[in-house]
């Protein structure tokens, strides 16, 4: 099993289907030989036919038994679940008890019922960690939850129970597919402040730079890191667009893109004290060097920042507006 368009088909069991990152893999995936088993509480969501075969397997992964269930004869398993009841980012990981049952609990019923089924070829097991899973140091809880995941899926992969590939996202934005979910931070936040006529606020100068990467360059990155399972397996890989921008000049091409998309005035763009629940990732800039697993796979992104900002305002902006 070199890649995704192996024959027979390969059985990719998407686990998060239905989410930020899962929807748009699943629309990624569509267009190749494969089978899809796509896992989600609520259903997958609809993508226009393509190559492969989709299963639409509705599964609420926490309930015993149910992680084992959905990953039976899986060749290929790509866990993409997050925590998002009631819309929450990952802060909740520091108030919300179920989170941790979600970043760190999930894998460990993924590796045990792996564990109970050797196979003479163990199954490729991809997982979406963060990128502040590379700052140990004041490292915030989803982080710390987020990096035992990561210990479990290397231990697993060292027993031989699976090969396990770890990719670890920045901050990601954009809208996952035409009608699909919207992202949960920082750009969706700001534009939706710009667009209710509301002061952009930053919790410092404006000099923190942050690695932005488009949902739909995350789902490429995803089908080459399965295309390229056999170079990467073992690693831990960090995803990103190798261009940080300082987070005054990002919101300040929100409002630019709002104003310009709407006819309304720009916001400004003002700085604030920071909150109580504000962490030391808020004031660390980001430093991320992907060329490892650009090297190994061919992937790059394909989204410029403006673009990508452009296309999260038309996305965001009421029908009336446009």
């Amino acid at each position: 099993m070199n890649g995704i368009s192996d024959s027979p088909r390969q059985l990719i069991t998407l686990l998060g289907a239905s989410g930020f990152v899962g929807s748009a893999v699943l629309r990624e995936l569509r267009d190749h030989p494969v089978r899809l088993r796509a896992v989600s509480r609520g259903g997958a969501p609809a993508v226009p036919p393509g190559a492969a075969e989709v299963e639409d397997l509705r599964a609420d992964l926490l309930e015993p038994g149910r992680a084992a269930a959905a990953i039976e004869d899986a060749d290929v398993i790509v866990h993409l679940v997050a925590h998002a009841a009631g819309g929450s980012t990952w802060r909740s990981a520091t108030s919300d008890p179920e989170a941790e049952r979600v970043n760190v609990g999930l894998m460990h019923d993924l590796v045990g019922a792996l564990h109970d089924r050797r196979r003479s070829t163990p199954p490729v097991l991809l997982y979406a960690s963060t990128a502040q899973a590379a700052n140990p140091s004041a490292a915030s809880r989803y982080a710390q939850q987020k990096t035992e995941a990561e210990r479990i899926l290397r231990k697993a992969t060292d027993e031989g129970r699976v090969r396990g590939v770890i990719l670890r996202l920045p901050a990601v934005y954009g809208q996952s597919g035409p009608s699909g979910p919207m992202g949960r931070g920082v750009v969706a936040a700001m534009i939706r402040r710009a667009l209710a006529g509301e002061p952009l606020t930053m919790w410092h100068d404006g000099g923190v730079r942050r690695d932005l990467l488009h949902v739909e360059d995350v789902a490429t990155a995803f089908a080459a890191a399965l295309e390229h399972h056999d170079a990467l397996a073992g690693g831990t890989w960090a995803l990103g667009a190798d261009r940080s921008e300082p987070l005054g000049d990002i919101f300040r091409a929100v409002s630019g893109s709002v104003a310009r998309q709407t006819g309304s005035p720009a916001v400004d763009v003002v700085t604030v004290p920071a909150p109580e629940h504000a962490e030391a990732n808020d004031f660390r800039s980001d430093d991320i060097d992907s060329t490892e697993f650009r090297s190994r796979t061919g992937w790059r992104p394909r989204v410029s920042l403006t673009d990508g900002i452009d296309r999260t305002v038309a996305a965001l902006t009421p029908t009336e507006e446009h």
